[in-house]
């Protein structure tokens, strides 16, 4: 990890590309949830990717933010006394938010990997489960989620019907418009135009 050198040819290309995916604006709404969500004792980032970067890389503040979309008493992160220092803790942190961002209901395809945020390969991604988590917060409308909820976006909920039993019967005699009509079906009347015409 320490030892990596610069990216040259296309892996710089590729690597440029994800870095403007970065959303700075988001960034500072993301900033402004987790400090109402968690409160101010998580303290604030150096603005730009590489401060908020920092701020996330030891899973300290992640963990503090998921465990505050629970009720007290069922926190599914362990938060250590002192943030770890070392590198396998850091990640390990990190991965523990992010079983834990899973089980609250946040897809797999919305989710980071570990090395996207402890070497900052791509931080767009990390402002993606962050968005998706509070998203999740904001639908479940259970009284935890702290801050502005135009912040983020609600997802669409099921809206599930029920339908009696002599209802169902009755729709099995209509005709859908899919199945096209038999009334009034007929040729009669119908021209295809003049016939063709062969000159010898």
């Amino acid at each position: 990890m320490a030892n990596k050198g610069p990216a040259y040819g296309m892996s710089r290309d590729v690597q440029s590309k994800i870095e403007k995916k970065y959303d700075d604006e988001l960034e500072d709404r993301l900033v402004e949830w987790i400090v109402a969500q968690c409160g101010a004792a998580v303290g604030r980032p150096e603005r730009g990717r590489l401060g908020f970067q920092v701020w996330l890389k030891n899973g300290i503040v992640l963990s503090r933010l998921v465990n505050s979309l629970y009720p007290d008493g069922s926190k599914p992160i362990k938060i250590p006394d002192a943030p770890p220092t070392m590198v396998f803790k850091q990640m390990e942190q990190i991965a523990q938010f992010l079983k834990a961002a899973e089980d609250y209901g946040v897809v797999k395809t919305d989710m980071f990997q570990t090395v996207d945020l402890f070497e900052a390969k791509d931080m767009a991604a990390v402002q993606r489960t962050l968005m998706a988590l509070g998203s999740l917060a904001v639908t479940k409308n259970d009284g935890n989620y702290h801050g502005d909820p135009n912040w983020f976006m609600k997802k669409a909920q099921e809206h599930k019907r029920e339908f009696t039993e002599s209802q169902l019967k009755e729709g099995k005699n209509i005709i859908g418009l899919q199945m096209g009509t038999n009334k009034g079906a007929s040729q009669a009347g119908m021209s295809y135009g003049r016939p063709r015409q062969i000159i010898s």
